[in-house]
């Protein structure tokens, strides 16, 4: 992965962590405002802005980089109803210190129009900042119906602020080549879930692939997890040591979780160049490796992060002379699907998938296992969040 993209992708989860625990400290609108300011400001590189609102009125509440007070400045009513951003031109004369302007939207609702100017093409694009953006607007209307007492229109809506954090968690691309193909399937078991997967790329012989599930659901889940993975991603920088890296994870999930929120994690790195998978398991349910003729459980490792610190005990397993195999994860969502006579799916029909050794696709073998899943459970709702991540080698 290209360091000036690692470096944008450290800008995005700054801004979004910054903005997210601002939230979750249940801040005054005021206050969120120049959070938000200085954020895009500092973190997004953006030289010029004037954020407009719909209130009762359309109300400019955060603007800078320009001599001119935007505050006082009338927003036309050919921006009211617009749905596509587009470059200012000629036309636009009282904005002409702006080169191009942003309608956020939130379920075909207008909620604001943000005018930006002098932004760096190497910097973070539009469409993140339109979704910062939405989140910070989101949430302060959250504080607005919360005042009106709709506090169940509140809640609504914290879970899409919510689910829009977790969707940044998720990598936007996986590997599809000869030698590496990787896929994943996430089904929250509501709007948002616990579930969190990744794949990293550390150079050019070797990638990380982790599987975690975090305690509660919700906009806490969610916000713990963004700080677990950003967390990870600055780590994976500093040292490739499993223990080093899960060691300091426990860490910030013991500080940042205040002894309510507990995470299983699975933590996998493969060297091309030695043909070595080293692996450390911390309270997670056994995930697999499948090899020709041998399927190999992944259980060692620690207890769950977050319960107590230091951990009671710490090991990894390397398993060496892998050529050609299969890392299938999960989480337990998916063993622990019940039926109508409260049987549970399981292990041993999970291990069936894998009796005939290293599937070729691995996206089918994922439609596979839905398809016995939901044949298993029949009307039976689930009652968790399900995740697969499947990483095939050809080494």
């Amino acid at each position: 992965m290209p360091t000036n993209s690692l470096d944008i992708r450290d800008l995005e989860l700054n801004a979004l962590l910054e903005i997210t625990q601002a939230i979750n400290n249940n801040l005054p609108e005021e206050d969120l405002y120049k959070i938000y300011r200085f954020t895009v400001l500092a973190d997004l590189k953006v030289k010029r802005l004037a954020l407009y609102v719909k209130d009762v009125n359309w109300e400019c509440k955060v603007h800078f980089g320009t001599s001119q007070d935007w505050s006082k400045t009338f927003l036309p009513k050919d921006f009211w109803n617009m749905r596509e951003g587009r470059k200012l031109s000629d036309a636009d004369k009282d904005f002409s210190a702006f080169d191009e302007i942003i309608p956020v939207l939130h379920k075909d609702r207008l909620l604001a129009v943000i005018f930006i100017g002098g932004m760096d093409s190497k910097s973070v694009d539009s469409t993140f900042l339109r979704a910062l953006t939405n989140i910070i607007i989101v949430a302060i209307e959250n504080k607005k119906l919360a005042r009106r007492e709709l506090q169940q229109e509140a809640y609504r809506k914290e879970l899409e602020i919510a689910k829009k954090v977790q969707n940044f968690l998720f990598p936007k691309e996986l590997p599809q080549t000869h030698r590496l193909k990787i896929e994943a399937v996430y089904l929250p078991h509501q709007d948002v879930g616990g579930d969190y997967y990744d794949y990293l790329t550390i150079d050019n012989d070797r990638f990380l692939v982790c599987v975690a599930d975090v305690s509660g659901k919700g906009v806490p889940a969610a916000l713990l997890m963004s700080n677990f993975q950003a967390s990870l991603r600055t780590l994976i920088r500093k040292t490739q040591d499993p223990k080093e890296i899960v060691t300091e994870l426990n860490h910030v999930i013991t500080d940042s979780g205040n002894a309510e929120n507990f995470i299983t994690f699975f933590l996998g790195i493969y060297d091309f160049n030695d043909k070595s998978f080293e692996y450390v398991n911390c309270g997670h349910n056994p995930l697999y490796l499948v090899k020709k003729d041998e399927v190999i459980e992944l259980n060692d490792g620690t207890t769950i992060l977050g319960m107590l610190n230091p951990l009671p005990f710490l090991s990894t397993v390397k398993i060496e002379n892998l050529d050609d195999f299969m890392f299938f994860g999960y989480t337990d969502g998916l063993t622990e699907t019940f039926n109508k006579h409260d049987d549970q799916y399981g292990e041993e029909r999970l291990l069936e998938f894998f009796e005939n050794g290293i599937p070729e696709d691995i996206n089918q073998l994922h439609t596979q296992i839905l398809a016995s899943l939901d044949d298993f459970r029949q009307e039976t709702p689930y009652r968790d969040d399900i995740t697969m991540l499947s990483c095939l080698v050809k080494n």
